[in-house]
């Protein structure tokens, strides 16, 4: 056993986490293995770095060396076998190494995801819509039906893989003999090559192409929502299944509306002779003018529900309410006649007034929900 303190060794303090740990030996761990370092000592090094790792990684024994020291570890310290730590650690080394476990170079393979955008105005995603979108993307080369190799010609299986796509070789450690796993450097992992190239790919077997397609946009949708359409992004490789399109949906602003989840905001203005007296006003809405009572003695912020009248939830039958904030305006110009009919007014209700215990926004708030 190494007569450094562990936690030195791995350049940690006494109060570093099972990660940091782990992050600390994953970094020295490859700056020394002994098959990249070129540094003299390396592999006594390496051994040093496992050593503190085995111990400092292990609950029990890390417990036993902050009381005890490397004393207190009797039989317990020493050198370790990591299969799973260290698959992990060469694989980031040297690519595919030791135990390998990785999935060939030959198997199917995913199509890579798109992204795009679709702009909607605040009654499209209220209400859905139908949307023509067009994009980009790989698809199977037309001319070559994908196999890179010019019509008339194939493609030949690569004499270096052997068609594997990779290439191993057979390494004597410390750890013992271990095989370390490379892409091919003749065929780029393909597995075959390709003498005469495809004109339109260039020997890639895909071409770009523009799509156009129809996409029904569901109502009750947001900004910020994405709907996935799988299957149409970029095509697999070796009879995977090919990626998925995300369309991520943006809103514009309405001038009146405002959307709160799924209930609709709106602040109205009345004149202070239909605040006092009461009135029905005209209050436009998602699906056209509706009519709503405005009794007498209404206050400034109060809150109508129009039930029903707000943003349908996906996937329900159902919709949110509007609420409608009335704000009584107090006019700043007056006509002589005006002036005197607020005179009167004035002198009946007399001067007295009243503190309030909650401010507007506190009334506000309250009448929304917090």
């Amino acid at each position: 056993m190494s007569n450094r303190d562990y936690y030195e060794i791995l350049g940690v303090g006494r109060n570093a986490g099972d990660d940091e740990i782990k992050a600390a030996f994953r970094k020295l761990a490859r700056q020394y293995h002994p098959d990249v370092s070129k540094e003299e000592g390396a592999e006594e090094k390496f051994k040093e770095i496992n050593e503190a790792y085995g111990v400092l990684s292990d609950k029990e024994k890390r417990a036993r060396y902050d009381r005890y020291g490397k004393e207190g570890l009797g039989n317990m310290g020493g050198f370790r076998d990591y299969t799973s730590d260290f698959g992990d650690i060469f694989e980031e080394l040297f690519g595919s190494f030791g135990f390998s476990t990785g999935r060939s170079r030959r198997s199917p393979r995913r199509g890579r995801d798109l992204q795009m955008q679709i702009d909607l105005t605040f009654e499209e995603a209220v209400f859905g819509v139908e949307k023509e979108i067009e994009f980009q993307r790989e698809e199977t080369c037309s001319r070559c039906e994908g196999n890179g190799a010019e019509p008339g010609t194939s493609p030949v299986k690569c004499s270096t893989c052997s068609g594997q796509g990779e290439v191993r070789q057979v390494r004597q450690t410390f750890l013992g003999q271990m095989v370390q796993t490379a892409t091919c450097p003749t065929c780029n992992g393909r597995g075959e090559t390709i003498s005469s190239p495809c004109k339109t790919c260039r020997g890639g077997g895909l071409e770009r192409k523009t799509v156009k397609k129809k996409v029904q946009v569901p109502a009750g949708v947001d900004r910020g929502t994405q709907i996935r359409l799988a299957g149409e992004g970029g095509p697999g490789t070796l009879g995977g299944p090919n990626g998925s399109l995300f369309l991520v949906l943006d809103v514009k602003p309405h001038k009146f509306f405002k959307r709160r989840e799924n209930d609709i905001l709106l602040n109205l203005d009345i004149n202070v002779a239909q605040a006092v007296l009461g009135a029905d006003v005209e209050v436009p809405t998602l699906d056209g003018d509706e009519k709503l009572k405005i009794p007498a003695g209404t206050q400034s912020g109060k809150v109508f529900t129009m039930k029903g009248k707000g943003v349908p939830f996906l996937r329900r039958k159902d919709r949110g309410n509007q609420k409608v904030i009335v704000n009584v305006v107090v006019p700043t110009k007056l006509t002589k006649e005006q002036r005197e009919l607020f005179e009167k007014l004035a002198e009946s209700l007399g001067t007295t007034v009243k503190p309030q215990e909650k401010g507007f926004l506190d009334w506000l708030n309250d009448a929304l929900g917090g």
